[in-house]
């Protein structure tokens, strides 16, 4: 078994070029640096740095450790975070609210890990596609699309969600598969919400649609989901959603490129609250590894 503090001594020193700049962010010596990065070398039996006066730059076999490094090291975060958690009383109650879809087919599986790590705490989610309004505690965390912009929120970028044009293959099969952008203007999409705003969002990514094109619609993404399943027409879907469903595939692929930045929010007194910033971080974490 690797011995943890070498590991912490090699992702140091490749994030920051020099056994002296890793020291400094280590708090260590830089000698102590060094000999914990030969120790690892030796122990391996592989030249991770090439070495000169003043940098430090990983070989290949140093590059390709690294990404294990660094899984480790997020495994260590982790653990240490749940460690405080847990000695800081990790209990109750907290609401997460989202999109009905993402409240249905991504968070279930992310929260199944929260409650691995925290078998105390309760997590009641509002699955809504409104907006909710942290500002009046309806809800304590809240994942959304779109960064706020009032002054006492906090937000967190947990990255770009992949996200296309879907439609069922049994629709594709009776209406065929666009070849181009100019085609889909033969072809129904359903609504959510508003039709205006609706056709606005899609003309802004480049997509043809116009009011004869919605056939159909709703203010609900699980009932607009499986619309599009049951051949109903064409809609928007993250990759990591559709990809759970074998009965739909990707109108376009990479054409109708729609990735929506994803933000987790909770308001700045809440993130004071030792459970909420503690969930608030496994979540933003958890979520960033599915690249929602």
């Amino acid at each position: 078994m690797f011995d943890w503090n070498r590991m912490r001594a090699l992702l140091a020193t490749a994030e920051t070029g020099s056994l002296s700049a890793a020291a400094r962010k280590l708090g260590l010596t830089q000698p102590t640096v060094g000999r914990q990065v030969s120790a690892l070398e030796e122990e391996l039996g592989l030249a991770l740095f090439e070495r000169t006066a003043r940098s430090m730059t990983l070989t290949d076999a140093g590059r390709d450790l690294l990404t294990d490094a660094r899984a480790m090291g997020d495994a260590a975060n982790r653990i240490a975070m749940l460690a405080y958690g847990r000695g800081q009383t990790l209990e109750g109650t907290v609401r997460i609210t989202a999109s009905d879809m993402m409240s249905a087919y991504v968070l279930p599986d992310t929260l199944l890990k929260l409650r691995a790590l925290a078998p105390r705490l309760r997590v009641d989610v509002i699955a809504s596609n409104d907006v909710r309004d942290i500002l009046k505690r309806e809800a304590d965390i809240a994942i959304r699309h779109v960064r706020p912009d009032q002054s006492d929120l906090i937000a967190r970028s947990i990255g770009d969600a992949p996200a296309n044009l879907y439609a069922s293959k049994g629709y594709l099969a009776a209406r065929g598969r666009p070849a181009q952008l100019s085609e889909l203007e033969q072809h129904d999409f359903i609504s959510m919400g508003d039709d205006t705003l609706f056709m606005q969002a899609m003309h802004e990514r480049g997509i043809p649609v116009r009011a004869e094109n919605l056939r159909s619609g709703s203010t609900s993404g699980i009932t607009i989901w499986e619309m599009v399943r049951k051949g109903f027409g064409i809609f928007p879907m993250s990759q990591d959603i559709a990809g759970q469903f074998d009965d739909v595939e990707p109108v376009l692929g990479e054409v109708t490129d729609l990735s929506f930045p994803v933000w987790l929010v909770t308001h700045r007194d809440l993130h004071t609250s030792r459970r909420i910033r503690l969930v608030f971080d496994l979540l933003a974490e958890m979520l960033g590894e599915r690249e929602v």
